[in-house]
């Protein structure tokens, strides 16, 4: 999901943090795991399988945090450039690829937001970095490092190795995954 005009709509750790609860109420009413995420100031992706039909999860999770965002800033009209996008990742070595790109995403743009991505608290990677202190009902942190060929360990240490590497991942096997917008 992207702001409307590329506006941000994620402007503080208050708005971050809604749109958390929203997700979590969301998997209060419907049945969804997610392996990843990452909240950035004007969009979220969310890497999730569902149960429930995906579109009854989206309108939740995107109406309440627009009624929030509403009322805490006086806002009128739309907050989202369009209607969420989704498609089916159906091959293991692609959803690695795209598991990666989500947890990259604050050290991937133009000007990074952190310097290593532990820093980052709106995303799945400290939740895989420190499975310990993991707190989210609804976030699969086995499945993903399960899918890794070598030379990464099968486990959550393998999982974070493998974002943190520098390999860059094939430009067109994510612009065919991350439909309508450029790389950040």
């Amino acid at each position: 999901m992207r702001g409307n005009n590329r506006a941000n709509v994620y402007n503080d750790e208050q708005d971050k943090y809604h749109l958390m609860r929203c997700i979590g109420e969301a998997h209060q009413r419907f049945q969804f795991t997610m392996v990843a995420f990452c909240i950035m100031s004007n969009h979220f992706h969310l890497l999730i399988q569902s149960e429930d039909e995906l579109s009854k999860i989206m309108a939740r999770i995107n109406r309440r945090y627009s009624d929030y965002y509403s009322k805490r800033y006086q806002h009128v009209g739309r907050i989202y450039q369009r209607r969420y996008y989704a498609k089916a990742v159906e091959n293991p070595h692609v959803l690695l690829i795209i598991s990666r790109y989500i947890h990259r995403n604050p050290i991937e743009t133009v000007v990074p937001m952190v310097t290593d991505l532990i820093q980052y608290p709106h995303s799945s990677f400290p939740s895989y970095r420190q499975p310990e202190n993991a707190m989210l009902p609804y976030l699969d942190q086995i499945f993903l490092p399960q899918l890794l060929d070598m030379p990464y360990s099968k486990d959550a240490k393998g999982y974070c190795q493998y974002c943190l590497d520098s390999i860059v991942p094939d430009k067109g096997v994510v612009e065919d995954w991350v439909v309508g917008r450029e790389l950040e």
